[in-house]
């Protein structure tokens, strides 16, 4: 017997009740998105007792889910907070939904299918198995509250009845939804499709659906994404690709203490991601590439206790030791520690507790895990996540200007966004 996942691979499929797969009359609901906040949306949304369409453009339902946290899915934070962790124009908007569907509450959904999970750390909770656990759990929800799931099925407009061919119960219904395949027609609408992230699978779709209606649409970019380096760095650094360490990283008064990594093309790992959100172009990102050491007082000490050794040699005690043979006549001299001057040690102790990292850019969408920005959250309600403008109409998880830090925090904003809109359709 396939499971979940697999079949959602057909172009079309639907649950018990509707045999061949059509339906004329009006859905109830139309969720487009079949990605975590579509799917949790369309299941609540049914078990309320709504017929309920979800429409995805690609192959499959919850391609993100299967790919995060590397194939195990990072499905929520324990310590999740809509005011720490979330960046937004409207930073208040994400409260009422955080406070009404918690991060215990998804976990709960987890551990009623007896899907076997762990806390990896800073309260990350991944699965032991595989991300299709989660992808599965969701889908096995639609199917069960009978949600009418097409893949294949790209949405190219949104708007109100008025083909020729409509007839008298389309023209009641609120919502035309064309795809490349067909017409739907519904009495709402939620625009589930997500941001830019992962170009292959991603779609404009969101953003364009407002601005036709004359929503304001806070302007996207990357987020939690790695940094380039500029064209003087890049000789410089680009052959430490592959060193990473723990290290203190900052941006105006956002400030994150993971590991970092060198690449080819610029820094990555988590501390860069995390800080990328916070990052505009032309800004310079402090580095502490020793942050439980005051490297200058450590230094001077060195100098004072063990003369004789070799700068070099006394930095690898810290630091992986290509990254200190690369500073090396770059950064210092490599004499001896008793013959470096107390100036010449306090301004490398300076430099490794503050390195200055002026990115040239980023590495964009291709390798963003999530969009900064979206539809201005304060034309949504908080409490419904209907468009204030264009009543009827509702936008939930990535679509929206929230975004939250790594670590399970997005996929908590779109199970919360998800399951509040599903109670007001």
């Amino acid at each position: 017997m396939n499971s979940p996942e697999d079949s959602a691979t057909a172009s079309s499929f639907s649950w018990p009740g509707q045999p061949d797969g059509s339906r004329r009359e009006p859905f109830d609901v139309l969720v487009i998105g079949g990605g975590a906040s579509g799917l949790m949306c369309a299941s609540q949304a049914a078990k309320r007792g709504l017929s309920v369409l979800l429409l995805e453009k690609g192959p499959k339902v919850g391609l993100k889910i299967l790919v995060s946290g590397g194939g195990r899915c990072n499905f929520t934070n324990m310590f999740a907070d809509p005011q720490e962790q979330f960046l937004s124009d409207n930073p208040h908007f994400c409260i009422s939904a955080m406070r009404r569907f918690e991060p215990w509450d998804f976990v709960a959904m987890v551990e009623a299918r007896g899907i076997a999970y762990h806390e990896k750390k800073l309260g990350q909770l991944f699965c032991d198995n595989s991300a299709k656990d989660i992808a599965a759990m969701l889908l096995e929800d639609c199917k069960a509250a009978g949600v009418d799931v097409r893949v294949d099925h790209e949405v190219v407009a949104v708007d109100t009845p008025g083909a020729t061919d409509a007839t008298q119960e389309d023209e009641a219904a609120g919502y035309r939804v064309t795809t490349t395949l067909e017409h739907f027609f519904a009495h709402k609408v939620v625009l589930a499709s997500g941001g830019l992230s992962m170009p292959k699978i991603a779609t404009d779709l969101a953003f364009r659906v407002a601005n036709s209606w004359r929503v304001q649409v806070i302007a996207p970019r990357p987020a939690l994404v790695p940094l380039t380096w500029n064209s003087r760095d890049k000789p410089l650094y680009a052959e430490l690709s592959g060193i990473a360490l723990d290290a203190s990283v900052s941006c105006g008064n956002a400030a994150f203490r993971e590991n970092i990594l060198f690449t080819h093309r610029g820094l990555s790992g988590p501390g860069i991601l995390q800080v990328s959100s916070y990052w505009r172009e032309g800004e310079t990102i402090d580095i502490n590439l020793l942050p439980d050491t005051q490297a200058a007082a450590w230094l001077l000490a060195e100098r004072d206790q063990n003369p004789q050794q070799k700068i070099a040699s006394v930095l690898k005690r810290q630091l992986p030791n290509r990254l200190v043979d690369h500073m090396t006549d770059q950064w210092f001299t490599d004499t001896k520690v008793g013959s470096a001057t107390p100036a010449e040690l306090e301004a490398l102790g300076h430099l490794l507790n503050g390195w200055e990292f002026k990115p040239g850019g980023s590495e964009g969408y291709r390798t963003a895990e999530v969009t900064l920005g979206g539809i201005d959250t304060r034309e949504v309600s908080s409490k419904t996540f209907e468009l204030q403008k264009v009543p009827g109409m509702y936008a939930i998880g990535e679509a929206l200007d929230v975004t939250g830090w790594l670590g399970g925090y997005n996929f908590q904003w779109a199970w919360a966004s998800g399951w509040c809109c599903a109670q007001h359709l």
